[in-house]
């Protein structure tokens, strides 16, 4: 069976530099609803967070 957690994790971990990268460049756009939160860059860092989790359970069973 196939381990899916490398790929999650590198999916979650760039879609995560994406996210914290736009948010810090551009940290006037903010969500209609969230108006005094940036969003972007929280999301990112959790997406970030999560990613990097995956990728080390992913090492963890290899090593």
């Amino acid at each position: 069976m196939w381990d899916l957690r490398l790929p999650a994790g590198l999916f979650f971990s760039g879609l995560g530099v994406i996210l914290c990268g736009y948010g810090l460049l551009f940290p006037n756009v903010r969500a209609q609803m969230a108006q005094d939160i940036n969003v972007n860059l929280y999301s990112g860092i959790s997406m970030g967070v999560f990613g990097l989790l995956l990728l080390l359970l992913a090492w963890r069973k290899r090593a």
